[in-house]
């Protein structure tokens, strides 16, 4: 017996994304490699979303997965338990073999799963509840997910050792080690209007644990010596978009793109990139991470544990103030046109390949499943 067919007919649900094929985060991006993985080893795949977050034309969408989209309130306090809870009993109707649940805000509803006899594989994300952008009561719900989340969740997936090492001291949970992965593409062209190692690089969403607010001072300064490119929003508004619109008007040498779910653009300007600055500080693995390495940007990236976990000596890091992030993207800046990308892509393809990242997701899901176990080499149908 094949192992394609040792899987076939195994159906898994997947839940707490906006859906597939979609371009919002690290979950999505995840997701967009898994289900395609998971359908050419024999799995049935279902994939639950929000309306109005994916586009049923998209040249990118396998056919093979089954998209459900359910109704929830879309608000930045409500929207993932809201559609987490209408997907959760969704799947309890349809009882798949294995759910992979993403974000512990949706473990006030695995209960429900358990109730009804479906294992979980829970990605546990970053500290939810040490973000910034959350208030006191939001940061109290992902406190309370992640305590459910620890009790009713069957296996736990961390995306970085220094994660699995939080969960171990504060909920006594042991989690399985599954990065996210990232592409090394053919050399691409260089965006138009920029030239190559010839401007600086922010790709992050809007908040404040991103290091933001530090960044766009910064880039007031660094405007008048150096090209800078924006890319990211907060999605819903607000006055940190409304900095970022304001400095592209008043310095012709700031480019604000907003939000790109261009792939090919996306890591295009990693690639030709002269300095790309990460201030992400409370996440484990940071996918845009990830990918930027993979692309062979520079890397001038805020000193944290998940940072330093995932660059290891092959990036500068920094404090998140502002003199000294001016000060290492200069230097950075300076030193571009000699920067040899070797090392930090093969870091990438090393540590952080999609293949691994998908078997790793397969493996943890199949362990749910002892009678349906296969050994763990690669499917020869891939």
């Amino acid at each position: 017996m094949t192992e394609f067919s040792q899987r076939s007919g195994l159906r898994v649900a997947i839940i707490g994304t906006r859906g597939y094929p979609s371009y919002y985060g690290g979950f999505e991006t995840a997701v967009r490699r898994l289900a395609p993985y998971l359908a050419d080893s024999g799995w049935d795949v279902t994939v639950y979303g929000r309306p109005g977050t994916t586009k049923a034309d998209d040249p990118a969408r396998d056919a093979r997965v089954r998209t459900v989209v359910t109704a929830g309130m879309e608000t930045t306090s409500l929207s993932t338990l809201s559609f987490g809870l209408t997907a959760v009993l969704h799947a309890m109707r349809e009882k798949p073999d294995v759910a992979l649940i993403m974000n512990v805000a949706n473990g006030f509803w695995l209960p429900l799963l358990r109730l009804r006899g479906i294992p979980t594989v829970v990605n546990v994300d970053g500290i939810e509840w040490e973000r910034a952008k959350w208030g006191r009561a939001a940061k109290t719900v992902f406190r309370l997910g992640a305590r459910m989340t620890a009790r009713w969740g069957s296996e736990l997936i961390a995306d970085a050792h220094a994660i699995s090492a939080r969960w171990k001291k504060e909920f006594g949970r042991t989690s399985v080690f599954v990065p996210y992965g990232g592409d090394t593409p053919d050399v691409l062209p260089v965006s138009e209007g920029l030239s190559h190692r010839g401007y600086i690089l922010l790709v992050a969403r809007f908040v404040p644990e991103n290091t933001i607010v530090e960044f766009l001072e910064a880039a007031s300064v660094l405007a008048a010596q150096h090209r800078i490119v924006i890319v990211g929003s907060s999605g819903y508004g607000g006055p940190l978009d409304e900095r970022a619109a304001e400095l592209a008007e008043e310095h012709s040498n700031i480019q604000w793109l907003g939000h790109v779910s261009d792939d090919q653009k996306l890591y295009s300007l990693w690639q030709h990139a002269g300095a790309y600055f990460h201030g992400h500080s409370v996440g484990g693995t940071n996918p845009a991470l990830v990918q930027a390495m993979a692309c062979g940007a520079p890397v001038v990236a805020r000193d944290t544990v998940y940072n330093r976990e995932v660059l290891a000596d092959t990036a500068v890091f920094v404090a998140p103030d502002v003199p000294a992030i001016i000060q290492a993207l200069q230097t950075a800046m300076a030193a571009a046109h000699s920067f040899d990308p070797s090392e930090i892509v093969a870091r990438a393809r090393e540590h952080y390949s999609w293949e691994g990242v998908c078997e790793g997701y397969e493996k943890a899901l199949l362990v749910q499943l002892p009678d349906h176990a296969v050994s763990q080499d690669h499917n020869p149908a891939r």
